[in-house]
């Protein structure tokens, strides 16, 4: 992979001065600590092949790495397991990443069918890398625009009330429904319809709607009864906002919070974080100035709610564009080396894909 693949949420962490034996037993609690989430006694690690010193000075070592805060002893426990610090120190300069496979590669890029709606991009994005990651997904919405018609049809529903389907150049559909002073014939709304396929085709939808004024009051007294009634049900389609919609943020996995741990009250934290998406959506856009894949690991997301989570993200491109981020949350105790390929590779897919949708 070209790209960064580790980049710090607060800009990065040093080897804080630690020996070569400091540094394997720290990767040791660590690494115990990612695979089963209980603390790792001194005796246990000095069994460990390659160690070659005794548990006393394992003690000792442990001893020190705590005075520098990248463990501690929860509870009562005689065993140590790494603090927010100690995980940073980890990811930072000890963690091996390894690419995905070319089989994983081409099962991935399946998924994200280049035929598909950037909406659906999107969802299918989120719902696949909540799939593989066993955690939550969220993914920015990219930014729209200029959004350009492809085909507009209309649909009487009743004496006064018209169904405007738009299908814009990304293959979005937007309905809307107008009101009507008087009643459309069929024969005007298929008018209508075709004139504005053959007119304004391509053609962004703000664009649309102010040369459809012009063209009224321009026109007006040269237009016959049924041009006139075309343009005015013309115009009325594109009144509405056409202005492009604003970031959102599509989750995907939201039930896999209960995961992360079992105090109710932190769950009920994440759970109302999540609904409200205003956090989430401020942590991703910090993400967009950056390359590569962020991390921000418990207390480094700044937000209380997420202390005991870890967020991986990594931005995504459309052409050559910043257009959006995607990333997971999961338990900080989450297994980095395999989450930051899967994470990574999504956001080069999903941006590949949206090139041509």
């Amino acid at each position: 992979m070209s790209r960064n693949i580790v980049r710090s949420g607060l800009g990065g962490t040093q080897d804080a001065g630690l020996d070569l034996r400091a540094q394997q037993l720290l990767r040791l609690v660590v690494e115990h600590y990612l695979g089963d989430g209980r603390p790792v006694a001194s005796k246990l690690l000095a069994e460990v092949p390659g160690i070659a010193v005794s548990s006393a000075t394992v003690r000792n070592i442990l001893a020190d790495l705590e005075h520098l805060g990248l463990v501690r002893s929860p509870h009562t426990s005689a065993g140590k397991v790494p603090t927010v610090q100690g995980l940073r120190l980890f990811v930072d300069t000890m963690l091996s990443v390894e690419p995905l496979d070319h089989q994983q590669l081409h099962h991935l890029q399946q998924e994200l069918d280049p035929e598909l709606s950037p909406t659906e991009l999107v969802s299918h994005a989120s719902e696949m890398l909540s799939r593989l990651t066993h955690m939550t997904c969220v993914v920015t919405t990219p930014q729209r625009e200029g959004i350009a018609l492809r085909h507009v049809e209309f649909v009487k529903l009743t004496e006064t009330r018209v169904l405007v389907v738009l299908v814009m150049q990304d293959r979005e559909v937007q309905n809307r429904m107008i009101h009507t002073e008087r009643s459309y014939s069929e024969v005007e709304l298929i008018t209508a319809a075709n004139f504005l396929n053959r007119e304004y085709a391509g053609r962004p939808l703000e664009e649309i709607h102010t040369e459809l004024l012009l063209s009224m009051r321009r026109d007006k007294d040269r237009m016959n009864q049924l041009m006139e009634a075309a343009l005015t049900v013309a115009s009325r389609a594109f009144e509405q906002d056409v202005s492009p919609p604003g970031r959102d943020v599509v989750v995907a996995g939201e039930s896999r919070l209960l995961d992360v741990t079992g105090d109710l009250g932190t769950v009920r934290g994440l759970f109302e974080t999540f609904s409200s998406k205003g956090v989430i959506l401020h942590l991703l856009d910090r993400c967009l100035k950056s390359d590569g894949i962020q991390l921000f690991i418990g207390q480094e997301t700044g937000y209380a709610h997420l202390d005991e989570v870890s967020l991986v993200t990594s931005r995504y491109e459309v052409n050559g564009k910043v257009a959006g981020v995607l990333g997971v949350i999961g338990p900080t105790r989450m297994a980095y080396k395999d989450v930051i390929p899967v994470v990574d590779v999504t956001a080069r897919l999903l941006g590949a894909a949206l090139r041509y949708a």
